[in-house]
């Protein structure tokens, strides 16, 4: 049939098997509940509802604070250097001075490269970048004892010894202002951190007074858990976290800052090396004789990194929808989960009868793949069926020559074929146990049985009577035994389906009345055919009886379609 135009119109949807089970319905409900939770606490926590845009920030901060150390009064402009501002500021807890330092020569101080005890030890013009100078070739007296290379530098050369403790601990009574001015481009919303009704006297505290812009040092560093008397000595980098996490919603509207605080230096690793944080500068100056001299100051202390981070949220009804859509997709988790459950059935090494191998066959459906990729097929499909095979014949490329001799893939024929395990030896059993019941003529049938026509089996799914109730056997209906116990209606229907077969053995044809009373009762509804159990009287009887050749009435019967299908 052509394409017509209406063809471009149709909807297609898929089709699905309903499986009526509990174990299945209630892995279902815990996997989809499972998932609503998810979404709904995703979408309440992590506000994915809104529109989402980083902060852009600036800092700027002011330190105050005094000090009296080393018979001298130190304020902002002698401990904080460099000048206060930008998103660091450093404060100078501790310091070595070098006072009255020349140019001149003078020997260094002791190590491992410059101690000597003659002159050809010593390098001249050798600059070593751990050394204080330039090396002059001699070797001099560091005291009564020592003798160290002589270097031409800034004498005398620094001291190593540092201060304990620090000269400057006093300044963990320093505080300092930090203003910080947010600004979130997306909804051109700008912000800063010190309110309306600023106190100029509060000072930050994390219960008390949690959105104060003032902080005092030594505050900080117990709030990062460190010591600040320990960390005066040789100094540290301690990193202010201030966090903007707003929602700019005009119901739920919240924009604070959320102050945060952490050392940044590793104190066990890099103090092995380089210890703490420190430089070096110098104030230079001339004296009465003209001589340029020189203070050099090592001075230690504290970096405080300011770090601003945030996000701001407002609700957009795109932003929803998108989260809804990638949601949408979590709900297959239930079907994914059971499709793998029935899917673990594998025909090479599962039972033919388990309950996996049943929702296996009536979930998915077999079909042979094309011997070429469809895209490259130019060819008609053809179904060939031979009376001499079985199975049924695929042609799906294209012929070279007759038909009769194409190549192609061989599809099972669509049939019912009884597959009760060791059939001929099930026969023999049973006919065992027909004859001891016949030969105690005292023997009562088993106690499920209800039709009084049943034999006593000991495997409990053989356990089955034809009846539910009370009454007549199935066996004595006439209908029973014009289709199953008929032998030349049964041995037409044996060879409806293969032609050119042998008139079939007897226990052949008893195991194939068996197939023809299966497919009787269960109207050949292929999903069950494979799984229907005969019941034991129903069985007895095939067994034991020998098949009638005509019908009962003297007429042949021969059923007028094959099977029941």
């Amino acid at each position: 049939m052509a394409p017509t135009f209406a063809d471009c119109f149709d909807y297609s949807t898929k089709k699905e098997v309903r499986i009526q089970s509990v174990p299945l319905g209630v892995l279902k409900c815990c996997i989809t509940f499972g998932v609503i939770v998810f979404v709904c606490f995703s979408l309440i926590t992590q506000k994915s509802y809104q529109k989402k845009d980083s902060v852009i920030s600036s800092v700027h901060t002011k330190v105050k604070g005094f000090a009296n150390a080393y018979s001298r009064i130190w304020d902002t402009a002698e401990y904080t250097v460099p000048s206060p501002g930008g998103d660091s500021f450093f404060v100078v807890t501790n310091i070595v001075k070098t006072e009255n330092q020349r140019q001149d020569n003078c020997s260094e101080l002791p190590s491992q490269k410059t101690i000597c005890s003659r002159d050809d030890v010593c390098k001249k013009g050798l600059a070593d970048p751990q050394s204080n100078g330039i090396q002059t070739g001699r070797c001099i007296n560091f005291n009564s004892t020592l003798k160290t290379c002589e270097v031409s530098a800034w004498c005398p050369v620094e001291s190593q010894t540092t201060p304990v403790p620090a000269v400057l601990e006093s300044a963990e009574n320093f505080t300092v202002l930090i203003k910080n001015n947010i600004h979130f481009a997306a909804f051109n919303f700008t912000k800063k951190n010190i309110l309306p009704k600023y106190n100029v006297s509060c000072i930050y505290d994390r219960v008390k007074a949690p959105l104060c812009p003032i902080f005092r040092l030594g505050d900080i560093l117990r709030e990062a858990g460190e010591n600040f008397s320990q960390v005066a000595v040789l100094g540290g980098v301690i990193g202010i976290e201030i966090n903007w996490d707003c929602d700019l919603d005009s119901l739920r509207y919240k924009c604070e800052p959320h102050y945060s605080f952490r050392r940044l230096n590793n104190k066990v690793v890099d103090e092995r090396l380089y210890p703490g944080l420190n430089f070096r500068f110098a104030r230079h100056y001339k004296t009465s004789d003209g001589k340029d001299t020189r203070t050099l100051i090592k001075a230690y202390g504290i970096r405080f990194d300011i770090q601003v981070y945030g996000t701001g949220g407002k609700f957009s009804l795109f932003e929803l929808a998108i989260f809804i859509g990638s949601c949408l997709s979590y709900f297959g988790c239930a079907s994914l989960a059971i499709d793998f459950i029935i899917g673990l059935y594998k025909p090479c090494c599962c039972n033919a009868k388990s309950v996996l191998k049943y929702y296996n066959d009536r979930k998915y459906e077999m079909v042979p793949g094309p011997a070429v990729p469809l895209c490259f097929s130019k060819s008609q499909l053809k179904f060939v069926s031979f009376a001499d095979e079985e199975d049924i014949l695929m042609v799906d490329n294209n012929l070279k020559d007759s038909l009769q001799f194409a190549s192609g893939r061989y599809i099972q024929r669509e049939r019912f074929a009884y597959t009760e395990a060791n059939c001929k030896d099930s026969h023999k059993q049973n006919e065992s146990e027909m004859r001891l019941i016949k030969g105690s003529s005292t023997t009562l049938p088993p106690a499920w049985c209800k039709c009084n026509k049943c034999i006593d089996v000991t495997q409990p799914e053989e356990q089955l009577c034809c009846r539910l109730g009370e009454g007549q056997c199935i066996t004595d209906t006439k209908i029973f035994n014009y289709l199953v116990l008929n032998k030349e209606a049964l041995e037409y229907a044996f060879q409806y389906d293969n032609p050119l077969s042998k008139t079939p053995e007897s226990e052949d044809l008893k195991c194939y009345a068996k197939q023809k009373y299966i497919e009787w009762r269960f109207r050949c509804r292929r999903y069950m055919l494979d799984f229907a159990v005969i019941p034991s009287c129903c069985k007895n009887a095939i067994e034991t009886c020998n098949l009638q050749t005509q019908h009962p009435s003297g007429a042949l019967y021969l059923p007028p379609t094959h099977g029941m299908c």
